[in-house]
């Protein structure tokens, strides 16, 4: 029988897949969605934004939640929530319903990772963790990419509208399966080994007296105190501005760009996300390999700067392409290095928070999500003022500090609320 914590696994890999099921489709929908609605580019930006706008602000409140709470009731709701704004896009009739709907389906999506965050603290040893991130987040990147090239044919079968229901009544599923089955501590789930039990609790944390008492939920001074901490939603924002991109803008960029179908756009926009998993999956097991080697914070920081190197080089590359070819294969070098910084990053927030792991993972992944807010602006702005190679400059320069950023983080200096007088 598989261990219970791969079975854990499993279900947040299929959580991550569904999230950006989710996220993306609106993309390979902006066509229809456009038409209908009777949307301008800038509005369409301003669209995107107001999903990440939203995700990035609840956060902080939903990891200190999972933190305070447990996963299980946060994840649950959470995706209840989202997959509801989700159906309700369907029903969006103006420019203003939509930018609210997807507004509150970000604000929906955010106790996502934040809540898989605690799941790893809970169940997954430390020397497993920079994998198991790595196929969460490898999830989220095939979820997109089975979007792109489905989406478009299930949008000519059903519509937009009735697609959009679809993929709500799939997380209403999702989350009813996890409340019934899930459990927030392994101590208190049935059917795991005894053997299993005793190595993830022996595992899962190496805690002093100091540490445990340390285990006091974090006050937002605390949170915002750490230099450490803002090095790191630093790189996660740059990380973050060039991911988000292949979410919203890269379909309609290369179908305009090299006057493709939406079908062939999408199993060419496939190539990035697709590398996009890769990236994650064998930068996880580069942080594990290396931390096994008992190299500190060289393990989180060498995989996360070869990320950044490679996303600079892909997206410089990629501009003026003559044939799509060479833009995906560009393209797909530069997801591919970006996500490689994911999972060293969220390796880190839990090496830092500790049982506050959700609380410190929300504040960057909200940093992160500013830069995707910044991208759904951004692109459409800087191809009116100067086309869109200004863009992708921006975003290589923005990979090259993150590169700076974590040349000064660390993973031993770990976030501690002061003791009270």
């Amino acid at each position: 029988m598989l261990p219970r914590r791969s079975l854990v696994v499993l279900s947040t890999f299929l959580l991550s897949v569904l999230l950006y099921v989710d996220r993306a489709c609106i993309s390979t929908a902006k066509e229809p969605i456009v038409h209908d609605l009777q949307l301008t580019d800038k509005q369409w930006g301003w669209v995107m934004a107001a999903f990440a706008f939203g995700y990035a602000l609840l956060q902080a409140p939903s990891g200190a939640w999972a933190d305070r709470t447990g996963a299980r009731r946060v994840l649950t709701t959470v995706v209840a929530l989202w997959s509801l704004f989700t159906g309700l896009t369907a029903v969006a009739w103006n420019y203003t319903s939509l930018l609210i709907i997807r507004f509150l389906f970000g604000a929906g999506e955010a106790g996502a990772f934040p809540g898989m965050a605690r799941v790893v603290y809970s169940w997954i040893p430390v020397q497993e963790r920079g994998l198991v991130k790595g196929i969460n987040f490898s999830g989220s990147r095939l979820g997109a990419a089975a979007t792109m090239p489905l989406l478009p044919i299930m949008i000519e079968k059903l519509g937009w509208h009735l697609s959009f229901v679809v993929l709500m009544v799939i997380g209403f599923g999702w989350a009813a399966f996890w409340w019934l089955w899930f459990r927030d501590e392994p101590a208190e789930t049935k059917n795991i080994s005894p053997a299993e039990l005793a190595h993830i609790q022996q595992n899962r944390q190496q805690q002093s007296s100091a540490n445990q008492a340390a285990s006091r939920p974090l006050s937002v001074g605390t949170l915002l105190g750490s230099g450490n901490l803002w090095l790191i939603m630093g790189q996660y924002f740059a990380s973050n501005f060039t991911f988000f991109f292949s979410l919203t803008w890269l379909f309609p960029y290369i179908k305009k760009t090299y006057a493709l179908g939406s079908v062939t756009t999408g199993f060419y926009v496939m190539g990035p996300l697709i590398a996009g998993a890769i990236g994650n999956i064998f930068s996880g097991w580069l942080v594990d390999r290396l931390h096994a080697a008992n190299l500190g914070i060289l393990s989180r920081r060498i995989p996360a700067i070869i990320g950044f190197a490679l996303a600079a080089t892909g997206l410089i590359m990629s501009v003026g392409q003559a044939t799509v070819d060479g833009a995906i294969i560009w393209l797909s070098l530069a997801v591919f290095g970006a996500d490689m910084t994911l999972s060293p990053s969220w390796s880190l927030c839990i090496d830092i928070g500790g049982k506050n792991a959700g609380a410190v993972s929300g504040t960057m992944n909200m940093a992160g999500n500013l830069g995707s807010a910044l991208v759904g602006l951004a692109f459409p702005y800087l191809i009116a003022a100067y086309g869109s190679e200004r863009f992708f400059y921006v975003a290589a320069a923005l990979n090259v500090l993150g590169i700076f950023l974590w040349l000064l983080a660390r993973n031993d200096r770990k976030i501690e609320e002061p003791a009270s007088a």
